[in-house]
């Protein structure tokens, strides 16, 4: 069975997990809370919470993912079929959104310089919708999940390989400077008279944290856990009828979906239509 961010919510909502720590301490060694992270969210869209072996953890997210990525390509996971996520562990409400070398999304690309040829291989595909889940974790409690496609998030590709193209275009106008070919924004080979230094110049992205963008729509209250999902209404209305049906019937007072209209990352001037799912506990 298919997997998607609806059934990702409903296991959440289902399964709360707290302290990240404590549920996979028998599973994992991991250090890294960016890392439980991610095994949750693995878990959260396959239906694994329940899984304590890993071997068979693993199994489980073979079947639904095509690929899984490392803290160098993006994405970091690829749904067989499905959207593309990018999970993002921050450690105060408000903070920005690091993306390090590679710039927002609003989809993703096959074509990109900026995936790996697995990742590139590993279906049969040309773009995939983009998930950014940033997740608020304080010591080892995770307080809050947002979840924002890219095309509600990120202005379309060319306006920041726009950018990109204005630099490296800069860099050929300097004089005696030999630039090599690089993904990133240049690199300029044999700057001193021995000819053994070089400059690699790369891009260091950022992006304002969604609690902030979206804070015009999303409902100002405080809980133990939060969850905030902004998607388009196109789609919402994309996925099975019995997963929407499921989420829309959900007995619980905490959890709501809305109707929203949002500012059009590429003009603000147009709002389109989009669905805010929340949950405070």
């Amino acid at each position: 069975m298919e997997t998607n961010i609806l059934k990702a919510i409903k296991n959440i909502i289902d399964n709360p997990v707290a302290d990240l720590v404590s549920f996979y301490g028998s599973t994992n060694r991991m250090n890294g809370m960016g890392e439980s992270l991610e095994l949750y969210i693995k878990d959260i869209f396959c239906g694994s919470l329940g899984v304590q072996d890993m071997a068979e953890k693993n199994r489980i997210f073979s079947t639904h993912f095509s690929y899984i990525g490392n803290d160098t390509n993006p994405p970091d996971i690829m749904i067989k079929g499905g959207d593309a996520i990018e999970v993002k562990k921050i450690e105060t409400l408000n903070t920005d959104i690091a993306l390090n070398s590679s710039y927002p999304k609003d989809k993703l690309y096959a074509d990109s310089p900026m995936i790996t040829t697995a990742c590139r291989e590993c279906e049969n595909w040309a773009q995939k919708d983009l998930l950014y889940i940033v997740g608020l974790v304080k010591e080892t409690k995770l307080k809050s999940l947002w979840f924002v496609y890219g095309d509600c998030y990120a202005a379309n590709k060319e306006t920041y390989e726009r950018i990109k193209t204005k630099i490296s275009v800069g860099l050929r106008e300097l004089p005696d400077i030999e630039l090599a070919e690089t993904n990133e924004i240049g690199r300029l080979n044999r700057v001193d008279p021995l000819g053994i230094t070089y400059l690699r110049i790369r891009g260091m992205w950022g992006i304002n944290n969604p609690n902030k963008v979206f804070s015009y729509i999303t409902p100002q209250t405080q809980g133990d856990f939060i969850i905030n999902v902004l998607l388009l209404r196109s789609k919402y209305d994309s996925f099975p009828q019995a997963d929407r049906t499921a989420l829309e019937n959900f007995p619980n007072e905490n959890f709501s979906i809305s109707d929203v209209q949002i500012k059009s990352p590429n003009n603000p001037a147009v709002l389109l239509d989009a669905k805010l799912i929340s949950f405070i506990k």
